[in-house]
C-alpha cells in the first residue's frame, strides 16, 4: 500500500481549470503533493498546487513528459492527448480514468455505439463523417446535432429544426440523434476504485437555461419518484461497470414521459452536476474522485441537507476584466455559499463560478436560488 499522505507521492492533474482547483481543496486537506499542467499561465489551479507547468494538453510530448514526473495521473478535462496516456500506461504509470475509458468517452459516436453494444438505454443516433454527408441525408425534424469531439458547455450541440439549420453546422464528424421529449434531465455521479468498490450519489435534477443550452440550477435531491431514482442509479451503475472506469463518472440521463431512463452522455471526472456536494454531501465529489483514483475506501455519498447549485456565467453583453456585482447581497441570504473560480476575464456565458444554496426544504432552497440568480451579475468592470 502506497503512503499518499505527507509523503513524496505525486499526483498529476491534466487541466488546471475550476474542477482542478476544487480538487486541490481536498488534496490540501490530505497533504498530497500535486502537479498541474494547463495551457493558461493564470489557470485557476495555479494558486493551489505544489508544482504548476504551462503546456498544451493535446501535445503528445508535453503530456508524456509531464506524466513521467508523477505517480498517478488524472485529468479534469477530456480534451487531452490519449495516445500519450496510453504510452504512460505501457510504461507502468497509473492513469485514472484509463486511456481506454477516455477513448470511448472522448468521441460521441464511439460513446453512442458503446451504449448500443452493451444494451444501455439511449436515444438512437446516426453517424456522419462530414457536414456534406449529413446535409445530403434525409431527416425527420427536429433532431439533435452533436459534433463527435470537442463539445462542452452547450458548444458542439444544436437542435436542427429544418434543412436551413443544416447549413449552419461546422464541417466536422457528427451524429444526428433522435430528439427525446423528456420530463426531466437528471444526472447520477458514480464513483469506482481499482478494487471495484462502487457507489452512486443521489439523483440530481437539472433545470436548463432556454437559450444558452447551459444548466441554470442543479437540484439535489431530484424532485422525482423513488422508483425512477432507483432506476436512474442502476442505469448509471451499469454504465460504470461496463466502462470499467476508475474515478468519478457523471452520467447525464433523460427521464421520458413514461418514466424510462435513457443515457444522454457521460463525463469521466468531477462534474458541474456534483458541485452541490461541497456543501450538501457527507463526501464531496472532489474528495471522492481522489479516494477512488488512489484506491482508498470510498466515502459516504448521502446528502447532509437539500442543496441547489446555480452556475455563475458571464453576462451576455460583457467581455473583459470580471466584476461580481451584488455578491454581498447574496451572501446575506440564508444558506448561500459562493465559489469564485478565479478566471480574470469574463465573456458571455463563460462559467465564472457557482453558488450553492442549502436548506432542509428543497422548495425553499429553490426560491432562494431564484433570488440569487436575479441578484448577482457577472459583468466586465
Amino acid at each position: 500500500m502506497h503512503s499518499y499522505f505527507s509523503s513524496d507521492f505525486k499526483l498529476g492533474i491534466l487541466g488546471g481549470g475550476q474542477l482542478g482547483k476544487m480538487m486541490l481543496y481536498d488534496t490540501r486537506k490530505y497533504d498530497i503533493q500535486t502537479y498541474v499542467l494547463d495551457p493558461s499561465a493564470d489557470a485557476p489551479s495555479r494558486i493551489a498546487c505544489n508544482h504548476f507547468e504551462q503546456g498544451d494538453l493535446m501535445d503528445y510530448d508535453t503530456v508524456l513528459k509531464f506524466g513521467q514526473k508523477v505517480d498517478v495521473l488524472t485529468f479534469e478535462i477530456e480534451l487531452v492527448n490519449v495516445d500519450a496516456l496510453e504510452h504512460l500506461e505501457k510504461e507502468g504509470k497509473k492513469v485514472y480514468p484509463s486511456s481506454s475509458t477516455l477513448r470511448v468517452i472522448q468521441d460521441k459516436a464511439r460513446q453512442k455505439n458503446f451504449y448500443q453494444n452493451h444494451d444501455i438505454p439511449t436515444a438512437s443516433g446516426t453517424y456522419f463523417a462530414s457536414a456534406e454527408a449529413i446535409q445530403h441525408a434525409s431527416h425527420s425534424y427536429p433532431f439533435v446535432w452533436k459534433s463527435t469531439t470537442g463539445g462542452y458547455d452547450g458548444k458542439g450541440v444544436m437542435i436542427i429544426k429544418s434543412d436551413a439549420d443544416l447549413h449552419n453546422i461546422p464541417n466536422v464528424p457528427c451524429i444526428a440523434e433522435e430528439m427525446i421529449p423528456f420530463k426531466h434531465e437528471l444526472a447520477v455521479i458514480v464513483a469506482r476504485n481499482p478494487s471495484g468498490e462502487i457507489k452512486t450519489y443521489p439523483v440530481v435534477e437539472m433545470e436548463f437555461h432556454p437559450e444558452a443550452n447551459q444548466v441554470e440550477y442543479v437540484i439535489c435531491p431530484a424532485r422525482i419518484d423513488d422508483k425512477v431514482a432507483q432506476k436512474a442509479r442502476s442505469v448509471a451503475m451499469k454504465v460504470s461497470e461496463k466502462l470499467q472506469h476508475v474515478g468519478l463518472l457523471a452520467v447525464e440521463l433523460f427521464q421520458t414521459h413514461d418514466d424510462e431512463i435513457l443515457v444522454n452522455e457521460v463525463a469521466p471526472r468531477p462534474h458541474n452536476s456534483g458541485h452541490y456536494s461541497i456543501e450538501g454531501s457527507i463526501t464531496n465529489q472532489f474528495e471522492q474522485h481522489i479516494r477512488a483514483i488512489l484506491d482508498l475506501p470510498l466515502g459516504e455519498t448521502a446528502s447532509k441537507i437539500g442543496a441547489i447549485m446555480v452556475n455563475l456565467v458571464g453576462a451576455e453583453d460583457h467581455t473583459g476584466d470580471v466584476h461580481y456585482r451584488n455578491i454581498e447581497e447574496i451572501m446575506r441570504l440564508e444558506g448561500v455559499t459562493p465559489h469564485i473560480y478565479g478566471k480574470r476575464q469574463t465573456r458571455p456565458f463563460r462559467k465564472m463560478g457557482h453558488v450553492t444554496i442549502v436548506n432542509k426544504d428543497i422548495n425553499k432552497a429553490r426560491s432562494i436560488a431564484e433570488k440569487v440568480k436575479e441578484t448577482i451579475k457577472v459583468v466586465a468592470k
